[in-house]
């Protein structure tokens, strides 16, 4: 056999990459891992972890405005961005090194350079030093993606927001997806005047259409603007740092801040992987089998540069599932059926399953099931904000096949709501179990 430097080098230390590279070691493997920035990815780094701590910040605005009809005397308070800023990079800073240590106490070669691919079982670190490995895995991630119009060059994106010197007072959102109305809701609730401007009028597609609409009417109720069918002529920067935008379909306007949110691309540029056979699909996503395997024998991918479904959590699987294959004789692939998402929005939408439209394509005719609630705390707190739970179900055997949320603490109940749907339960069994009274959650077995 070869004699390689190492048994698997792995490119891009996210999530996905660091559980491969730990469970590949822990199975006796000679492990190496490159990351040009820092250890953690994506999620982790510049990502959900981050956009989380920034919404926790966002949601005390509201709750010490509430605060008040429960009997707490609060003053006017005013919120200092740095300080936010400040400590949410300070947990970032600790997750690196918890995640360092990780690799580290798993006898992984962390490599700090940017690595490329140079041939079946080699890759070329920007120093010029070229390392051998019998299996390379390639887990470099996603991007954001930028429009190409006059002056994008102004804009920022996700991986830049979260370093912003001071809150912009005024801020235009493009796009329409999970990072446009999570940021919405975050700068909003901070007090910055919050326009989203999307290419079609449709929000969060692929999210249950009942659903995103009870979003939309509640985000305008709160102040955010949307403009639909618009898309960027131009940006412009003024004197005063400001930028002048041009849209089509809609006037110009003058904003502190533009935030890109139009999507995200497999960050595979520049990385050698066409040079080396292994095949791209047409967004520059590796083509992987199920065993995460590419069109080359010995190179493997797993996370979002695969751009099968960009989450953080699948990624993980994949990079599980890749190792103990690989490495651990242990054949797995990951299941993609029933993977719950949130939107951490204000409020937070969460679900799981087929959306109403998806199972009428496919049983025809389907059974809905709905609760549409004030939350409890809502009512006392005077905010008229509604919350609305749906259950989709197979006309006859009553299985649910999809489960949808809008309301506070969406994502926290349906992770657990998200076991029986994924176990195929029906309708009757939720029927069957007794209430927790009282409760937001007591509704998902409640719904008529």
């Amino acid at each position: 056999m070869p004699d390689y430097d190492y048994d698997l080098f792995v490119i891009g230390a996210g999530s996905g990459g660091v559980r491969a590279s730990r469970v590949a070691a822990a199975h006796g493997a000679k492990v190496a891992i490159a990351e040009e920035y820092r250890v953690g990815g994506t999620c982790v780094i510049r990502g959900c972890v981050p956009k989380k701590l920034l919404v926790y910040g966002a949601h005390f605005a509201e709750d010490l405005h509430d605060a008040r009809r429960f009997g707490w005397n609060v003053p006017e308070c005013d919120f200092d961005w740095t300080v936010l800023r400040d400590n949410v990079l300070s947990e970032v800073d600790r997750l690196n090194g918890a995640y360092t240590n990780t690799l580290d106490s798993h006898g992984v070669e962390i490599v700090h350079e940017r690595a490329t691919v140079s041939g079946p079982n080699q890759v070329t670190l920007a120093s010029g030093r070229t390392i051998t490995a019998g299996k390379i895995l390639i887990a470099v991630g996603a991007r954001p993606l930028v429009p190409a119009c006059p002056g994008h060059e102004h804009g920022i994106t996700s991986n830049e927001v979260f370093h912003l010197d001071a809150l912009p007072k005024r801020v235009l959102i493009a796009g329409a997806g999970y990072i446009a109305n999570e940021f919405a809701g975050i700068f909003n609730e901070f007090g910055s005047k919050v326009t989203l401007i999307n290419r079609s009028d449709v929000i969060l597609r692929g999210y249950d259409e009942q659903i995103r609409d009870r979003l939309l009417q509640i985000s305008m109720t709160k102040g955010i603007d949307f403009r639909f069918h618009a898309e960027f002529r131009g940006i412009e920067k003024n004197a005063d740092g400001s930028l002048k935008v041009s849209m089509t379909n809609h006037d110009d306007m003058e904003v502190d801040c533009v935030l890109f949110a139009t999507g995200r691309v497999p960050n595979t540029d520049g990385l050698g992987l066409a040079e080396a056979g292994v095949e791209l699909d047409a967004k520059g996503a590796i083509v992987v089998g199920a065993d995460n395997k590419s069109s080359v024998e010995s190179i493997y991918a797993v996370g979002d540069v695969t751009n099968r479904v960009q989450l953080t959590p699948v990624a993980i699987r994949e990079g599980q599932a890749f190792a103990d294959t690989v490495f651990g004789n242990k054949p797995t692939t990951v299941d993609y059926g029933c993977i719950p998402s949130a939107v951490f929005s204000h409020p937070p939408i969460a679900g799981v399953g087929m959306t109403e439209s998806e199972a009428k394509q496919k049983f025809g005719a389907v059974k809905v099931y709905t609760s549409d609630f004030r939350a409890m705390k809502n009512v006392l707190a005077n905010r008229n904000e509604r919350a609305l739970y749906k259950m989709i179900c197979e006309p006859n055997s009553g299985k649910v096949l999809g489960l949808h949320m809008i309301g506070p603490d969406a994502p926290e109940i349906l992770q657990a709501a998200a076991v029986a749907v994924k176990a195929g339960l029906t309708k009757d069994d939720f029927d069957q179990t007794v209430a927790l009274h009282p409760s937001m959650a007591e509704e998902l077995v409640l719904m008529k």
